[in-house]
């Protein structure tokens, strides 16, 4: 805005304006000024950095501040309006760096700052920019750190940080009941950092919340961890300190191998308690992240028949340099946006169990356009004579298998584990999500034949989702044994005692001869066999139970 109170014939031209309507004139510009609030979108705060030679401090001029130790990369301080959220031990990525090169650099604007922290195979970002509570990351990667593990840890101060998710809470209890991290209590209840994580495809934005404080996590980009839709990793953990999470790779209960390259973007958001809503990350694009992928394309599914009514279905993209997902419609349509330009298998998950597969190829800056494709590997199509279970991936339907995520099979809340004895047409809910050789075996299933039944062979199928200590089904019917099959590929770590049934779904088939059976009740028992010792009643080997069935 101009004020124009002269031009070239001097006073004799501002004799019109009188000394009222100048001053009143003047005053409006002046409260005008004072009152323009500028919006995000007027111009870029100021973000505020201070390089003390050996740390590195950003001020981010809306109430966060936070300190990069410029030896290593840990992050030793973030406080927000002047609370300490920083617990005992700094925060970093993997389990600290031991040593790095720290730089730093701002943009000609001042408005952005963004740190990088390198060594010979990890390169970590810290990136904010001004009048914004957030630590934007990302981190590249060549080989996977030698913890095993690539993950950033937020270790904020648990006096502050007291709003924990229940599951992982571990304050105040009697002691480790498995391994060093999954832990009791007086009255039977577990608690563990592996327990109430949301699987890969729900992850958004979750965090801890203290008195007029809260940390979360924007998980953002999974492109580049493994294990898939269905995944879950350790979010958060309370014991002395408060702990948040962003997983990208870990060994626990992994199902492919660890995908190299740049993780993220994800972010560090920091309010005064409420929940916040996911950042945008696209900004970053113009931070020239190593390994960062602009050019992308898209592919839309069209037409997906032979979907069965209750079950989500989803559309999953892999290879070797990344992962993708999306939800199909329940018209059979699903698009998925953004997958760097490569050739990828498809796979159709109902549930979780894959019904159809084929190989996709993305190219750069088009989309791929997929019409009518038909499931063909659905198992539940099969006639059967019964059925207990779905075929949909999971043991979420049977005793307990819902409460697989949440806490550890022995926690007092559950149902007794068994050995149960199921009687065909029973309520679903009553034979066991899970088998375990060392606390609930043998399950024994009773089931009725007629004559015309009896006569005829069957097939006998168990679908498994994972299984441990290379745990499989040893069965009997009627007391004859059936031929006992190998073990299973599967992950080599604990499973459903650290909150996850997900493995890779094996089913495990039998064709039983006529002899075998009788007009009437049947007695089908199963047993796991492992070549392998057990390490305890609920580490045994054993598997979490996707379906049975007998074939008509």
């Amino acid at each position: 805005m101009n004020l124009i109170v002269g031009s070239q014939s001097g006073f004799e031209q501002q004799r019109w304006l009188s000394g009222k309507r100048l001053f009143m004139l003047l005053l409006s510009l002046v409260t005008a000024l004072v009152c323009f609030v500028p919006s995000p979108s007027a111009f870029a705060a100021t973000v505020y950095v201070t390089d003390n030679g050996s740390t590195v401090v950003v001020d981010t001029g809306a109430g966060l501040v936070y300190t990069i130790n410029k030896s290593n990369g840990d992050m030793t301080s973030a406080k927000m309006n002047g609370t300490e959220l920083i617990g005992s031990k700094p925060s970093h990525i993997a389990s600290g760096l031991g040593s790095a090169t720290v730089t730093w650099s701002k943009s000609p604007s001042g408005s952005t700052v963004n740190i990088t922290v390198a060594t010979s195979t990890l390169t970590h970002y810290y990136a904010s920019r001004g009048g914004e509570n957030i630590i934007y990351m990302a981190t590249y990667v060549t080989a996977e750190p030698s913890v095993g593990e690539l993950r950033y840890i937020f270790r904020g101060k648990g006096s502050v940080l007291t709003n924990v998710p229940t599951p992982s809470k571990n304050l105040n209890n009697t002691g480790a009941i498995e391994s060093s991290d999954v832990f009791g209590y007086s009255n039977g209840y577990t608690s563990s950092k592996y327990y109430g994580n949301s699987q890969a495809k729900d992850l958004s934005i979750a965090g801890v919340t203290g008195n007029g404080v809260g940390v979360f996590m924007a998980y953002g980009n999974r492109e580049s961890s493994s294990g898939g839709p269905f995944f879950r990793d350790i979010q958060f953990q309370s014991g002395g300190d408060t702990e948040v999470y962003n997983y990208m790779n870990s060994g626990h209960a992994q199902t492919e191998a660890f995908r190299m390259g740049l993780h993220g973007p994800y972010a560090l958001v920091f309010t005064t308690g409420s929940t916040p809503s996911v950042p945008d990350f696209s900004w970053m694009s113009g931070l020239n992240l190593q390994g960062w992928v602009s050019s992308r394309g898209n592919v839309v599914l069209n037409g997906l028949s032979g979907m069965q009514s209750g079950y989500t279905y989803t559309i999953g993209y892999s290879n070797s340099t990344a992962q993708y997902w999306s939800t199909a419609s329940s018209s059979g349509s699903a698009s998925t946006y953004g997958l760097k330009p490569g050739t990828y298998k498809m796979t159709v998950y109902k549930g979780e169990l894959g019904v159809y597969s084929e190989n996709v190829t993305v190219n750069a800056g088009s989309t791929t356009t997929l019409n009518t494709r038909t499931i063909n590997n659905d198992p539940s199509t099969t006639s059967t004579i019964w059925r207990i279970g779905s075929w949909d991936g999971t043991p979420l339907e049977l005793l307990n298998g819902q409460t697989i995520a949440v806490r550890h099979p022995s926690d007092s809340r559950n149902s007794s584990w068994g050995p149960v004895t199921y009687a065909v047409g029973s309520a679903t809910n009553k034979f066991p999500a899970v088998q375990f050789r060392g606390q609930n075996s043998p399950t024994t299933v009773t089931f009725s034949l007629n004559a015309t039944q009896a006569a005829a062979a069957h097939t006998l199928k168990i679908g498994i989702t994972s299984a441990y200590n290379n745990g499989r089904p040893s069965v009997t019917i009627n007391g004859h044994a059936l031929t006992n099959p190998s073990a299973s590929s599967q992950p080599d770590s604990r499973s459903v005692t650290i909150g996850t049934y997900r493995g890779n779904n094996t089913t495990f088939s039998w064709s039983i001869p006529a002899s075998y059976f009788v007009n009437g009740t049947n007695t089908l028992s199963i047993t796991p066999i492992s070549g392998s010792s057990d390490l305890g009643p609920w580490l045994s080997a054993g598997w979490a139970y996707d379906c049975v069935e007998l074939g008509s």
